[in-house]
């Protein structure tokens, strides 16, 4: 049984090696010119330098570390982020140390002893629930942590005022009653020894797979009324698509909004900044800089470190711009739902990670996804 894999990040990658491994022959296109998506990688300065922005591979789930080790050796590395407050640096989530940082001695005392009492120390607790408070104080604390840490940062990355945007992006947003400054608390933290690109080499190295880049899957892949057609000719093989849902169906009900990111690359001297990721929350049109020599155990030898600024924008089609992130809200995911509606009568068709599901997810949470619609789409054509 044949199987067509358009994209070639984790999710792609993913599905087609487990098709693959339960005898599917895959081909995998991709639009670019390299394999692993967003999480390619080149080596640089002693780092490997992340292309389209810094990944760190952490998760709680024990079965998609365990695969991916399968293709990778790991070396243990726990991600810490920096907020610069006009020249002050705190750690970010914003913890009992980001306090003290920005209150008086005193005030920072006691809002300390009034979120360990309420909260329980450990604890970490939403932004949005500090702010309803009944404590004065802790409103105020609330308050100062979200305009400084959380609004603007916010407002920047999604071009939009923090009252038209999810719900739910605010609710994520943690305080952390303790020292705690990992940025990721999960079980698992390791990042790719060789880079994430020798990792993807390692997981599309099959030989029922093969792999087609620097094509546009769009110029092979039709959807007609009576089913899906591949190359011109109608196939009843399953078709997994990893890319835009209105761009499958040439924007038929309108287009999806995404946000974008242009990425400044420079070559300086090691080390430039306090931490791996310092996020600009008051000042700057870029949100952060990322440092690529912190993210690795060895300090570059040539002294020199390569650091990305990144600036947010609005994806455009046509301006040769990459969609990052789906802008989530209930007017668009409607717009989305009218897309699926469509795309479910082709029953050999299948929608698969961040573009295709129109949903903002993590590493691990692709690898997981594309394991089970790869165990979906066995136990479907099984025998045929």
């Amino acid at each position: 049984m044949k199987a067509i894999v358009i994209g070639a990040g984790f999710s792609g990658a993913t599905c087609a090696r487990k098709l693959a491994e339960n005898g599917f022959e895959v081909n995998v296109i991709e639009k670019s010119e390299h394999i692993g998506g967003n999480a390619y990688d080149e080596y640089r300065n002693g780092a490997y330098v992340h292309k389209y922005g810094p990944h760190i591979f952490h998760t709680e789930k024990q079965g998609v570390f365990e695969f991916l080790s399968r293709f990778t050796e790991w070396f243990s590395y726990e991600h810490r982020v920096l907020a610069n407050l006009n020249g002050t640096f705190i750690p970010v989530p914003f913890n009992l140390e980001s306090l003290r940082k920005t209150f008086p001695s005193e005030k920072a005392k006691k809002i300390e002893s009034v979120l360990k009492k309420e909260y329980g120390e450990g604890k970490k607790v939403p932004i949005m629930e500090l702010k309803e408070n009944p404590d004065a104080d802790i409103r105020e604390f609330a308050d100062f942590v979200f305009e400084n840490v959380f609004k603007f940062y916010t407002q920047k990355q999604w071009g939009r005022k923090i009252e038209e945007l999810d719900p739910m992006i605010m609710r994520r947003v943690p305080v952390y009653v303790s020292e705690e400054d990992r940025y990721f608390t999960d079980k698992y933290q390791f990042q790719p020894k060789n880079g994430f690109t020798a990792l993807f080499e390692k997981l599309l190295a099959h030989e029922n797979i093969s792999v087609t880049l620097g094509c546009d899957a769009l110029k092979r892949l039709q959807i007609k009324d009576d089913g899906v057609y591949f190359d011109g000719e109608k196939t009843d093989c399953p078709v997994v698509f990893t890319g835009q849902a209105d761009e499958l169906l040439a924007y038929r009900f309108g287009k999806l909004p995404y946000r974008s990111l242009r990425f400044v690359f420079k070559d300086e001297v090691y080390p430039f900044q306090p931490a791996a990721v310092v996020n600009y929350t008051v000042s700057e049109d870029f949100t952060r800089i990322s440092e690529f020599s912190r993210f690795t155990v060895e300090k570059p030898q040539s002294g020199k470190s390569t650091v990305v600024y990144e600036y947010p924008l609005e994806y455009e089609t046509g301006k040769n711009m990459i969609a990052y992130y789906p802008v989530v809200s209930d007017e668009n995911l409607k717009l989305y739902e009218k897309y699926t509606s469509c795309l479910s009568a082709y029953k050999n068709l299948y929608l698969l990670g961040r573009l295709g599901n129109y949903k903002y997810i993590n590493m691990d949470a692709a690898v997981e996804n594309a394991l089970l619609l790869a165990d979906k789409i066995i136990g479907e054509f099984n025998g045929k």
